[in-house]
């Protein structure tokens, strides 16, 4: 009977992804660093990873029978392509995995920002306080916003549609490519001075390729209307969160709110810390029950591969 090939999970796989590899797979699970992580790399032909492991040349080095990685998520700036394809070792990643998670978790980033809700847990408010917040908190309603999207792939492309179709926002857009085509919503295409004038909600969907640190920064951030705010849910390298800081100290826009960042976690003196009007998560965007699990079906790629098929979504 042939022998089931030796697959190396580093970090956190949902639970039924995790039991069909075990089917088709001798699994370790080992996280970067640890001794049982060191001792497989030699004998490992295939790798399955998410956010936070590296591979570089410096590991490939250390994995002479390596030949597929895959990557449960959508950005794949934490691993080599260029270096993994020298060595003859296929990226497998899962492109549309979260795409609907991201993109209503963005929707109601703007919500909370935009809308007063008054929330209370503990105590009822008093006759007097009660009609105050309702008499004097106004909110504005979405379909009298712009909404502008900074990178239209899979996940920009589902704010725009649940931001145009469902609430009959106007939309508009910035990509390095042609999109118009591809769209099942109304958009235009502007130049990104242009969305950073018109825009009320920003939001960035771009990946980390080379050119794209703090694309996002002062020269841009100052463009901004004092009622606008400014979305990341992409990449913590794209946005200077400095610059961004100071545009809400001195009250040139009217918000964020930050899953992503550069390095994560932030560190203590993370610039964006002690806002009202920011909101601060911890990397939560894509985590949805589906979401993880569809992104952790990553390992049907990785087997079909070391099983000499193709895979379904190699990377780029």
């Amino acid at each position: 009977m042939k022998e089931l090939p030796l697959i190396l999970v580093t970090e956190d796989t949902d639970a039924r992804p995790l039991a069909w590899l075990k089917e088709n797979a001798r699994v370790v699970e080992a996280p970067p660093g640890s001794p049982e992580f060191d001792a497989t790399l030699p004998d490992a032909v295939g790798m399955v990873v998410r956010t936070y492991t590296k591979v570089n040349a410096a590991l490939l080095a250390r994995c002479p029978k390596l030949k597929v990685v895959g990557r449960g998520g959508v950005g794949i700036e934490n691993i080599d392509v260029k270096a993994c394809r020298a060595r003859g070792v296929e990226v497998v990643y899962t492109p549309d995995a979260n795409s609907l998670a991201v993109g209503d978790f963005v929707i109601g980033y703007a919500l909370q920002l935009l809308r007063p809700w008054g929330f209370f847990k503990d105590r009822a408010y008093e006759v007097k306080e009660f009609r105050h917040i309702r008499d004097t908190q106004r909110g504005v309603q979405m379909n009298e916003l712009t909404m502008g999207i900074v990178g239209m792939g899979r996940v920009g492309k589902r704010v725009g549609k649940i931001a145009a179709n469902g609430f009959d926002m106007r939309v508009i857009y910035n990509d390095v490519l042609d999109v118009q085509s591809q769209l099942q919503f109304p958009a235009t295409a502007v130049d990104k001075p242009t969305l950073f004038r018109e825009a009320d909600i920003i939001t960035l969907h771009t990946d980390m390729r080379p050119g794209n640190e703090h694309m996002i920064g002062a020269s841009l951030l100052s463009l901004m209307k004092p009622t606008a705010i400014l979305i990341n849910a992409s990449r913590g390298e794209v946005l200077d969160d400095k610059a961004l800081a100071a545009a809400i100290r001195d009250k040139k826009i009217a918000g964020a709110a930050i899953d992503v960042f550069d390095p994560e976690p932030p560190k203590a003196d993370y610039p964006l810390l002690g806002f009202d009007n920011v909101l601060l998560t911890p990397h939560m965007a894509a985590r949805t029950h589906t979401a993880i699990e569809n992104m952790s079906w990553v390992v049907r790629d990785v087997v079909d591969v070391l099983n000499g098929k193709p895979a379904k979504y190699p990377a780029p």
